[in-house]
């Protein structure tokens, strides 16, 4: 089935700031519910009782971004 995204960001963070935002989401999910804001795109999504959750891990070249390391968690 094909992927259609609902939402994006990228944006610099604090290593803190960033470490905050895999607990929030935790909590979130949780709840049955995840909200994500960017400040100029708002998405609410409800997570299943089963969902499947995905990890991937991206190296991207340093002439790319300088060599910054991206995680995206899908459920």
């Amino acid at each position: 089935m094909p992927e259609e995204e609902l939402f994006k960001t990228e944006e610099s963070h604090s290593r803190a700031e960033i470490a905050e935002a895999p607990v929030s989401a935790a909590e979130q999910i949780e709840t049955g519910s995840v909200h994500l804001d960017s400040g100029s795109e708002e998405q609410r999504v409800t997570i299943p009782e089963n969902p499947l959750f995905e990890v991937e891990l991206e190296r991207l070249t340093d002439s790319e971004t300088g060599g910054a390391v991206r995680t995206r968690i899908r459920n």
